[in-house]
């Protein structure tokens, strides 16, 4: 009787990219939500508009080189970076800005280098960065949240994008901006003196973080990721912060728990630091790349001219990922530690 002969490695069910990134897409729900209640309906519009673009860019570059169109759509890569630079993206943000981000996204720093598996930088961090050097007004130009300003209705989320000029909203600074131009007051005085902070952090900002943090919970015990990466990122943030934090004076840069629920911490944590492409692979080198990109966030936050950092250093860490590889090679099973090479005289 022939047996059946079948080599390592063993899985015992299928994961493929489509379920995997379906899986992430539905992570994001907690946290998007969380930015619904908050800041309104533009964060709907803006993941809705972007979806639009990801398939019709992506299309157009399936065609251009000459793939299919069907098998590559399913994947739902694409949604997934549109949904990424989607929740990223200010609120009630006009067409034509969601529209030069996912170009940006799509089509240079993904298609350009050859598709899903070959680009070196995140996607949607790049659409974000570009937006943000190129169009800076716009891109901190954020929504007052709930509890601050009154929330626009959906009606309100659809003039904003596609009739801008018609669109008189109410803005608010972040709280990590806030924070940052504040050279006078104690903490315990600014949190009195400015609505936009709540318990923690900023109001709707905390908990969207925690909304995030439920996600990505959920992807861990899904097995999509790692918690190397994630963590190490998170404990290397909250280390600085504890570090530097000096009690709440004018020239503080935080507390601990301030930074781990502010900005894009938790949706960063989880949806970009741990993308399986850009990111390092060995389970040291996640370790490194997740606790240096927790390094730098804190170091823009603080010291640099950005009050959130997670795109700027998560781009930087995609740079440095396959120097970090290289480094953090596992031991071959079986084989020792090569020993050092002694030179000859």
């Amino acid at each position: 009787m022939a047996l059946l002969r079948v080599t390592s490695p063993h899985a015992h069910g299928p994961a493929s990219t489509q379920k995997v990134m379906q899986q992430v897409l539905l992570a994001t729900v907690p946290g998007v939500i969380a930015l619904i209640h908050f800041f309104g309906f533009g964060v709907l519009v803006n993941i809705a508009w972007a979806a639009l673009l990801a398939l019709a860019f992506e299309s157009l570059a399936l065609k251009l080189r000459g793939r299919e169109l069907g098998f590559y759509l399913k994947d739902c890569s694409a949604l997934v970076t549109a949904v990424l630079l989607g929740v990223a993206l200010p609120p009630y943000s006009p067409w034509w800005l969601i529209a030069v981000g996912m170009a940006s996204a799509i089509l240079l720093a993904k298609h350009l280098y050859g598709g899903l598996g070959y680009n070196p930088f995140n996607p949607a961090m790049v659409g974000y960065v570009v937006l943000l050097i190129s169009f800076p007004v716009q891109m901190t130009t954020w929504e007052a949240p709930r509890g601050v300003g009154e929330v626009p209705g959906l009606l309100d989320a659809l003039r904003a994008c596609f009739t801008p000029a018609s669109f008189d909203g109410t803005t608010a600074a972040t709280p990590l901006d806030v924070l940052k131009q504040n050279n006078s007051l104690l903490l315990e005085n600014l949190w009195a003196a400015e609505p936009v902070f709540g318990r923690w952090a900023g109001i709707g900002w905390e908990w969207a973080n925690i909304a995030f943090l439920a996600g990505g919970l959920w992807l861990l015990y899904r097995r999509i990721f790692t918690w190397h990466a994630p963590l190490a990122f998170l404990a290397v943030l909250a280390l600085m912060a504890a570090l530097f934090y000096d009690g709440g004076s004018s020239a503080s840069g935080g507390s601990p728990l301030f930074h781990l629920l502010s900005g894009a911490t938790m949706f960063g944590a989880f949806f970009i630091v741990t993308d399986p492409v850009t990111s390092a692979v060995s389970v040291r080198g996640r370790l490194v790349y997740g606790a240096l990109a927790g390094l730098l966030v804190y170091l823009i936050r603080v010291w640099g001219n950005y009050p959130d950092a997670v795109a700027f250093a998560v781009l930087i860490m995609n740079f440095a990922a396959p120097f970090i590889d290289h480094y953090t090679q596992p031991r071959t099973y079986g084989h020792r530690k090569p020993a050092k090479r002694r030179e000859e005289s």
